[in-house]
């Protein structure tokens, strides 16, 4: 997949496309019915297919301080969008100025002249440009006077209810990140650095533990969860524990994960945690025996959690394409 940050990168690349466009936050089942079905029609009219998303997220810009935390940073965001096939990503910068634009003028600025778009796929709720006035309707009537096709997909529902970005961070905040998996399509994911702790894990408690520094999205509730840890690409069984160390009096929220027979320094090495399902709630201990009898009993819980078939890593559920 190409990446590109502006339209002048793709100058006189691109023929004729198929577009779908949004923020993608999470790259849950929706945008992946999205990806899919843009993906498809370009193959089936020999056109490019082409993913537009934003940097920052809009939010960012429009809210400042009262964005909600999400759930994907825009690396992640790129590489799921990856995984689902098209051949190229267009992240603009999102700016005041480009959400003042009109809609007509942003799409015939970006993606008509700069993208030669011929087919066009949103999602059911979708809204462009300055007050949101570029829905389906008004797309399809510039498509007739432009020459593009506008497909509108239905909502994707899970459990008899939309799939949406909000109701899966509800879902994650609450700690049910078991539940918001068949939303994602795949486990809730944090990516970070491995850096110093307090150094308890080994010397303390004898279970040594990664401490990372996540990037810049939500963290489920505190608690402690079984959780696959991939380093390299290799899934390794793991328990992680998001939280205050209440029983050290702690007050910094910090991700910590006890990677299972396992024995090696990985500071400074990137980690992604994904998260299976809750085991418990952080709880202050009256003593260090008692909460290392705990975590070897949040281990031996958190393997056989893990040893579940439907638990294995890897095993993202696949959104499938519309009929033509």
């Amino acid at each position: 997949m190409i990446v590109a940050r502006t339209i002048d990168e793709l100058q006189d690349t691109i023929s004729g496309s198929c577009v779908t466009i949004g923020n993608f936050d999470g790259v849950h089942m929706g945008h992946q019915r999205l990806i899919g079905r843009t993906c498809a029609k370009a193959k089936k009219c020999g056109f490019i297919s082409v993913v537009v998303t934003f940097d920052p997220h809009p939010m960012t810009v429009l809210m400042g301080a009262k964005t909600p935390p999400f759930l994907t940073s825009t690396r992640q965001r790129l590489a799921l969008i990856e995984r689902q096939g098209p051949n190229v990503a267009l992240v603009l910068e999102f700016t005041r100025q480009m959400a003042a634009l009109e809609p007509e003028q942003f799409v015939r600025q970006y993606l008509l002249e700069g993208l030669a778009m011929r087919e066009m796929v949103i999602g059911y709720d979708y809204a462009m440009g300055k007050g949101r006035k570029g829905n389906f309707d008004l797309l399809t009537q510039m498509g007739r006077a432009e020459g593009f096709n506008v497909e509108r997909l239905n909502p994707v529902l899970v459990g008899g209810a939309v799939v949406s970005s909000t109701r899966i961070r509800d879902l994650v905040q609450a700690g049910n990140v078991w539940e918001a998996r068949p939303l994602l399509g795949h486990f809730f994911e944090v990516q970070g650095l491995v850096v110093d702790g307090m150094k308890r894990g080994a010397a303390m408690l004898g279970f040594p533990t990664a401490n990372i520094r996540p990037e810049a999205t939500l963290l489920p509730r505190p608690g402690v969860y079984a959780v696959w840890a991939v380093l390299d690409g290799e899934p390794l069984q793991a328990v992680a524990n998001v939280g205050y160390n209440p029983t050290f009096g702690d007050t910094g929220l910090t991700l910590e994960t006890h990677i299972m027979d396992f024995n090696r320094n990985i500071y400074g090495q990137e980690l992604s945690v994904q998260f299976v399902q809750r085991l418990r709630s952080e709880r202050k201990f009256e003593s260090l025996d008692a909460l290392k009898a705990r975590i070897a009993d949040d281990v031996r819980l958190g393997r056989v959690i893990l040893g579940n078939p439907d638990a294995l890593p890897g095993g993202e559920i696949r959104s499938e394409d519309e009929d033509d």
